[in-house]
Formats: structure tokens, sequence, C-alpha cells
């Protein structure tokens, strides 16, 4: 009897245990941080229960959400400062809690949201953010109201970490407790001065890293956490991927899952280079040389440094074929004579077109890796953008015996195809030996595509956005099949005519044409 009576004391305290909590929580091991909840693909309300539920469901490490504090101190959550035309701080919880979400929730009280963050969740971390108050004494009050719920009911160990916009709302938390982990929200701080404050993190717009692109590698350094808000483009997700950004908070956390699989990153590729063109002006002279005049294959323009034919504006690299008549500098020089590829410049006083031409030879060299390049290709009959490399011992062994990697070529008048090809001493167009593939293209000069190679000793892939075309095996014969296990470096260029452009002519009616290149990353492997 007295047996059955403890099985069922047992039994009666079970059930009386409330079932907000697992023993343990492991925030999830990627960068997903779903801002206000996980609630757009699934038509949810911002800042709801639900929203938060699906967030844990799709195991994201982080769900952001709001908090603010009535008129009559209750801590609520909802990002705006006002709630159904009523003003959160002058008006009392009562008065807001008439109006339901959208799903016919209640409004959510800050409490009502740590009890559901912390139920059947063992992955998702809570990541709170203070709104900053009218006054600071009264952001100073929000914040220790906040600290004593969280301690209050136990959630301590499902907080992610504390964002705020309020600098000092953070120093209050951390003078609360001074492991908790916090991130600054409004951009205006150096990864140096959070660091001196003990401030964990940085979670800054987009456009704080584009004026600050040193804070990025200057935060890495001293250990502060790197976050971004709010990036819902695949572009920009891909973005603070390839640098490997530890969180970033997303409207889009199911796109963001499916960028981390593409990553290169999450492959064990690391960026090593880049160029996002997030400056005015001519390109980086760090990263960049120009070629001038002629330089082969009886193509017609003639390359300048000029800034109309090379420069930076509004976030990409425009290279620019223009047609005009431009004095030739190396008319007549006989030392064109000794190089049977340059005769024909010889012969002439001008050319009829200038581009530009841009190579990191000096700059920077790769032996292996993975280039990706988002470009927009120009459009008309002659025209013959390249993306491609050289080896670097060129001058040395001359060409082809250097090697050379097109990693997209491209002919005005073949608009739909995309070529990936090498050449090498027996594989070569002279010999019309070289191995090429071409993929199907739409828009080339209306939309951006990556254009991308993975290159290593054994392998060299072409693919155009992410989708591999040409797969070209090491034979491992000798240096004349593959001498590819060099340096090599980069080249983008805009060609007029040519033996290959201007097969079927040039329509003179279409300058000045660009290639605008979006960004330029390297990566290669630990």
């Amino acid at each position: 009897m007295r047996y059955l009576q403890f099985l069922l004391f047992l039994a009666i305290l079970a059930s009386c245990r409330t079932d907000t909590s697992v023993a343990k929580i492991a925030f999830a091991d990627n960068m997903v941080v779903a801002h206000r909840g996980a609630w757009k693909s699934q038509n949810l309300p911002e800042n709801s229960i639900a929203a938060l539920r699906h967030a844990i469901d799709l195991k994201c490490t982080g769900s952001e959400f709001d908090i603010r504090m009535t008129a009559d101190n209750v801590l609520i959550v909802t990002h705006d400062d006002d709630y159904h035309s009523l003003v959160i701080e002058e008006s009392s919880f009562a008065q807001l809690s008439r109006f339901k979400l959208e799903n016919g929730e209640a409004l959510p009280t800050l409490r009502d949201i740590l009890l559901a963050g912390m139920k059947n969740n063992s992955t998702t971390g809570l990541v709170c953010e203070i709104k900053p108050s009218k006054t600071k004494e009264r952001g100073q009050l929000i914040t220790k109201k906040v600290m004593d719920l969280i301690d209050e009911v136990g959630a301590d160990p499902f907080i992610h970490s504390f964002i705020s916009f309020d600098y000092d709302i953070l120093k209050k938390i951390l003078e609360i407790n001074p492991k908790a982990k916090t991130q600054y929200l409004n951009g205006n701080k150096s990864p140096k001065k959070l660091a001196a404050d003990g401030i964990w993190g940085l979670d800054y717009r987009i456009n704080s890293f584009r004026r600050n692109p040193t804070w990025i590698k200057e935060a890495k350094e001293l250990g502060i956490a790197l976050n971004v808000w709010t990036v819902n483009e695949q572009e920009e997700l891909d973005l603070f991927l390839d640098n490997e950004f530890d969180l970033i908070t997303t409207n889009e956390p199911e796109l963001l899952f499916e960028r981390v699989k593409e990553s290169p990153t999450s492959r064990g590729y690391q960026l090593v280079w880049s160029d996002e063109f997030d400056y005015t002006g001519k390109p980086d002279s760090t990263k960049w040389n120009y070629a001038y005049g002629f330089i082969a294959n009886q193509e017609e323009q003639y390359y300048t440094d000029d800034i109309k034919n090379a420069r930076v504006e509004k976030g990409v690299l425009v290279i620019e074929a223009h047609k005009e008549k431009i004095k030739n500098e190396q008319y007549q020089d006989k030392e064109l004579l000794n190089k049977h590829w340059m005769k024909y410049a010889y012969e002439l006083d001008s050319a009829k077109y200038t581009s530009s031409r841009l190579t990191t030879l000096d700059k920077a060299t790769w032996k292996y890796g993975r280039i990706d390049v988002r470009a927009k290709l120009p459009k008309g009959r002659g025209m013959w953008p390249a993306i491609w490399m050289l080896g670097n011992n060129r001058e040395e062994v001359k060409w082809p015996k250097c090697g050379e990697i097109d990693i997209m070529e491209y002919v005005g008048f073949e608009p739909d195809s995309i070529y990936g090809t090498i050449h090498t001493s027996a594989y070569n167009h002279m010999k019309g030996t070289q191995k090429e593939k071409s993929i199907f293209i739409e828009n080339a000069g209306d939309d951006f595509h990556v254009f991308s190679l993975e290159w290593t000793p054994q392998t060299m892939d072409f693919m155009v956005d992410d989708q591999v075309f040409n797969h070209i095996e090491n034979e491992h014969l000798t240096i004349d099949e593959w001498p590819f296990d060099q340096e090599f470096y980069l080249i983008l260029n805009v060609a007029v005519g040519g033996s290959w452009g201007g097969k079927k002519g040039i329509d003179e009616t279409i300058f000045p044409q660009q290639m605008a290149v979006d960004y330029v990353r390297v990566f290669q492997t630990n």
C-alpha cells in the first residue's frame, strides 16, 4: 500500500512540473537568426509566439524579438513605438491588449515569449532586443525589469544575446550580468571601442560595413562577434556567408539555410581576396593593374586607363568599350615585328575603339582555389568580354606554355552561350585542341550571373550560377598538358572584334558597351 502511495506521489509530482524547458539547450551550429521570428514564409505576425515556434522548428541558432514597456510597466513584445495608433509608453497594457495579432494571438508579453521559447526547445536561443526609451532613466528601468524577469522564470540558459541601439542599455545589462552577451546595433562604434567596453558583438546594417570595410577584419582580430541586419537578398546573404560572419539576421531564414549549403565556406573554403567595389572612382590600385594599347588576337580596341573605360560606380566595376579614334603609341614600333601576334598593331596609326583590361599581375596570384565573379555582360555583335587567368611565369616561358584558364568567354554574335576553356602547350586554339565547353544562358547582357572556377591539383570545374558545365581532369602526363600547379593571376577585359569576337563583324551602332562586375572573390582551402 505504501509502495502504491509512493508511486502515486511521484506521478503527481511529475504532473505538477511545468513543461516549459528542457534540462539543457545547445544553440544550433549555424549563423541563422530569424528577425522577429520566422514569420515571412508562413505569413505569420512578426514578434508572435507562432513566429518564434517556427524559428525553433527550423532550428535557427537565434530568434530575435523586440521588447517595449507600457505606461503601467508591463513588458510587451512588439516592434514599433505605437500599437494600433496607441503610443506604447503612454498606454496601459489593458488598453493595448484589446487588439490581437493578425493570427488571433494575444499581444505577447515578454513573459509569454520567454515561456514559449523555453518549451520544447533545445536549439534556438532568444535574441532580446531592448528598444530605446524616451528617457535614459526609463531605458535603464526597462533593462532592470527585463533582467529580473529572465531570472524569475529561469530563462537565462535560453538567452542567446541582448541587442540594442542604446549603448547605455547594453552597459546596464553588463552591470547586472557581466557574463551576458551583448550586441550593439547602431553601427557608429568601431570594433575596437566595443572590445574596450566589453561588448560581445556588433550587429550592424549592411551599409555600415560598406562604409567601414576594415571593420570585418578588425572584429575578427579582436574576437568581436560579427552579425548583420536585416539581410534578405541572395547576393547579400552570400556576401556575409563568404566573409564568414558569426551570425546573419534575416527575414528569410529558409533561404539563408539554402545559401549555407551552396556557400564555398561550407566546403572548407576561406575567402582570401576580394573586391566588392564599394567605392567610387578608378579601380583600387592596390589590387588592379592596367594593360595598355593593342594586345593580341587582332583585337581592334586600344586599352587605356581612362576613367570612361574603367571605373567604379554604384557598387560595380564598369569596363566600358567606346567607339572613338585614338592614336596608337605602338605604331611602327619595330619590336612588334618580333612578335607575330602583334604585327597588326605595327601597321595601325590609330584605333577605332577604346576599352580596358585589368589584371592582378604583381598584386595577387593564386594556386588552386575557387574564383567567383558576378557580372553582367556587354551586348552586340563584335563584343568579346572575358574573365580569365594566366600563369605567373608567362613572361619567362611565354604562352601557351604558361597555361591559360578562361573562366568566362562570351562573343556577342552568340548571345546565348558562355564558354569555359583551358589552353596549354598540348591543348590550345592554335592547334584546335583546346579543352572547351559552353553552356546555354539567357539574358547575359541584362542580368547578373556568377561565373566560377573551382581548381584543385586534380580537376577544374567551370560554372555559371553554381552549375558545372565543363569538368577537366588532370591526366598526370606532363606540364604540356597540365601547367596548372603554379600561381596564376586574374584578368578582366572587354575586347572589340578580333579573331573570334569579330568573326562576324562589329555592329558599330551598339557603343558604348560595358561589362559590369558586382564582385570578385577568391577562396582557398585552409
